[in-house]
């Protein structure tokens, strides 16, 4: 009995201590944290889908409505708020964000509606919402409900059937409401990440084009969406304070980078669809993203690169194959519009031996490695990421800006029109040299954002030998680069002979040509320090020129030397000075094509007087304070498209960049 009673006692007794202890751990939960409260800035990404019900009425054709029709896209955009915790934990906030749909093909049209006299449709620049928001503080996690105003910006465009005219209005702002709920989790003193439901509804709305046809539509959308925001004025924690070497851990780096580019008035006798414009144009591009890096097991990590892109390249970005912006991509944005740029998994493998330190950048997160290792990536990145790398000339968010000059121009790697692709590469790495090869996804077709999904019957073969070497204890590397591209593409030859017989021009008969082709190539590229501030750099690459080009640019051999150089002398270390030029030429066939109308997916004049086309490059880059560089730049084309009664051209510009 005793026995029995002691062991009654000890059991409250031991309850009591876990009411005591869980109380204590519930109330130190639940304290107020004033350092918690403050303003926030953010990113996010998710899938945006719903219902879009519209009418067209077109009084020439027969007027069409529809049940509500489904629509799909992911997306990304950026936050920014203020939220106050208070003694009771209680949360309350204002913010305000902007959601942009994916640059995926046809991702932004909302609906789409077609009578026998023409066809409309309306597109989704960008969704905006101002919001209030509810939530209650419980240890790291804070779940809340949201609600507010909300607009869209939409463009509705209409082409007529019997024409081919089209009729688009500007973007058209409309407003409705937004209702949502999530979860904030902080992950530390200044980061917190988020996961949230948000249903908009954009009511009723009419547009009456010049026709007069009129399109009405509503639409009720639903998002799911991930974010990570930062806030100010918190004390951030040091490397100390950090598990920044182990499972689970993470890094993020940042940038921004706008240029604004122009040329003035040139001389040209003609012109054509792919031609820069003589009169002069000047045009802006932007980019801003996030680089995010997390470890998993030991050797792996997980990176993923969200980007927003906005803007156009002058003449649509065509009219040189050495292209004058880096930056400038082949889908022209007025909007900004979202893209998974990067997604991949690499896993290294360490050999032994060896060590040396990584510092933390883009793509790469800090830390300790090998030297005599192997490592496996699989994923989406840019081919351009591992291969033709050059430390003087590979970045045009940094320093040249011409295609020619940061890239091997002949190589025409495997991309989509935004220069990334799916694939998978394996490298051995020594302490002097190194060995890389990798399998692409190729599009479907020439300047194609569609791959081709036929794996291995068509795709992108790349490999690269690179050796390191130290003339005078200087370091340097010579790499050398082969490729191979098995794609559906039509002959140069081919089109010529055919337009010739029809009468017509070749590129309305270069499609007739297109079957599984195959081009290939290689370029050799040196890259060598001469005294602790100055560093000479060089490419040479050839293709064999019979077959369209893929992906890159319209250049079949190319070759360019130049100068990197750091401005110590002048008490200015982080400034830079580039001096760059290049001569790119193209294949008889080529030419033959061209000169008979033939458009290439960057040049085009409809007419040709053959001449190999120069490119001088010179910049100046500015360090505003760390992180922010200013840069301008000035550039020379010489026979622009290969055209040697056009031009030169004298281009300038303007690059402002931010990075943390």
């Amino acid at each position: 009995m005793k026995k029995a009673v002691w062991s009654t006692h000890r059991v409250l007794g031991g309850l009591a201590a876990a009411a005591t202890a869980f109380g204590a751990l519930s109330a130190r939960a639940a304290d107020p944290e004033p350092a918690r409260s403050g303003f926030y800035v953010g990113g996010h990404v998710g899938y945006l889908f719903g219902n879009a019900t519209a009418t067209f009425a077109d009084p020439i054709g027969v007027e069409t409505s529809g049940g509500a029709s489904p629509y799909g896209t992911f997306f990304g955009g950026v936050q920014a708020g203020y939220e106050h915790y208070f003694p009771s934990h209680w949360m309350l906030g204002l913010e305000v964000d902007m959601s942009f749909p994916s640059a995926e093909d046809l991702a932004q049209v909302l609906s789409y509606r077609a009578t026998a006299a023409g066809t409309a449709n309306q597109q989704l620049e960008y969704l905006a919402s101002l919001r209030g928001r509810i939530g209650y503080g419980i240890g790291p996690w804070t779940p809340f409900v949201t609600g507010g105003i909300a607009w869209a910006s939409t463009r509705s465009s209409r082409t007529d059937l019997t024409t081919g005219n089209e009729d688009a209005s500007p973007g058209n702002v409309r407003a409705g409401y937004i209702l949502g709920a999530g979860v904030d989790y902080r992950l530390d003193s200044n980061w917190s990440a988020r996961a949230e439901y948000l249903y908009t509804s954009l009511p009723l709305n009419g547009f009456v084009f010049a026709t007069p046809a009129r399109y009405d539509s509503l639409y009720d959308l639903h998002r799911i969406r991930l974010g990570l925001n930062y806030k100010f004025g918190t004390k951030e924690e040091t490397k100390a304070e950090r598990p920044d070497r182990g499972f689970g851990s993470w890094e993020i780096h940042g940038q921004t980078t706008f240029i604004f580019q122009g040329y003035p008035p040139f001389n040209a006798p003609y012109s054509g669809a792919n031609s820069l414009p003589p009169e002069g144009q000047s045009r802006e591009t932007w980019t801003t993203s996030a680089f995010l890096g997390l470890r998993l097991w030991r050797g792996a990590e997980l990176y993923y690169n969200p980007e927003l892109l906005q803007g156009f390249g002058v003449a649509n970005t065509t009219g040189a194959g050495g292209y004058p912006n880096g930056e400038a991509q082949k889908s022209n944005f007025p909007y900004p519009r979202y893209n998974t740029s990067r997604l991949f998994l690499r896993q290294e493998i360490g050999l032994g031996g060896e060590r040396e330190k990584v510092e933390s950048d883009y793509g790469q997160l800090s830390g300790e490695r090998d030297v005599s290792r192997v490592t496996l990536q699989i994923g989406k990145f840019s081919v351009k990421d591992a291969f033709d790398g050059n430390i003087y000339a590979e970045d045009p968010r940094m320093d040249f800006l011409n295609w020619s000059i940061w890239a091997s121009g002949a190589f025409d790697y495997p991309a989509d029109r935004l220069g990334l692709t799916w694939g998978f590469m394996a490298e051995l790495n020594q302490a002097n040299w190194a060995l890389r090869a990798g399998y692409f996804l190729v599009g479907n077709e020439p300047n194609a954002n569609t791959f081709d999904l036929a794996l291995f019957s068509r795709g992108g073969y790349v490999g690269e030998l690179e050796l390191r070497f130290r003339p005078y204890d200087r370091p340097g590397a010579i790499r050398f680069g082969t490729w191979m591209n098995s794609v559906f593409s039509g002959s140069y030859n081919e089109a010529v002979a055919l337009a010739v017989a029809n009468g017509v021009t070749a590129d309305e008969t270069i499609g007739q040509t297109r079957r599984g082709r195959t081009k290939f190539g290689f370029y050799v590229n040196l890259e060598q320090e001469l005294t602790d501030d100055i560093g000479l750099f060089s490419r040479f690459s050839w293709n064999n020129g019979k077959s369209e080009i893929v992906a890159f640019t319209d250049i079949d051999a190319s070759l360019s030397l130049g100068l990197s150089i750091k401005g110590t002398r002048w008490g200015r270390e982080q400034d830079r000075i580039g001096i760059a030029g290049a001569l790119n030429s193209i294949s008889g066939d080529h030419s033959s094509f061209l000169g008979a109308g033939g458009l290439g997916v960057l040049v085009g004049d409809g007419a040709l007087s053959y001449g190999s086309e120069g490119v001088v490059e010179a910049y100046y880059a500015f360090q505003i304070a760390k992180g922010i560089v200013a840069t301008a730049d000035y550039q020379l084309l010489v026979n622009p498209a290969y055209n040697a009664v056009r031009g030169p051209v004298h281009v300038f510009s303007g690059r402002l960049s931010a990075r943390f």
